[in-house]
């Protein structure tokens, strides 16, 4: 899974349309665990990494029609 070890700490999760979801704090298994504090309730949420569509420069964009954990990307 090439994905997985292209993802690093502090690049900016975007999805399809390139809004901002949240931050990566780290790889978990197949999941990408991102920042609490980038979120609205100060916790961590968690993508798959199946949810992945490419990754450009320091973001990594989710396919369209991933769904985003509520209180992700609120800040």
């Amino acid at each position: 899974m090439l994905e997985k070890l292209r993802i690093r700490e502090h690049m900016e999760v975007a999805d399809a349309n390139g809004q901002h979801v949240g931050t990566v704090d780290g790889i978990e298994d197949d999941r990408i665990k991102l920042t609490r504090t980038d979120s609205s309730d100060g916790q961590h949420h968690f993508l798959d990494l199946g949810n992945v569509d490419k990754i450009d420069d320091n973001r990594v964009y989710l396919k369209q029609g991933t769904a985003i954990p509520v209180g992700a990307g609120a800040n």
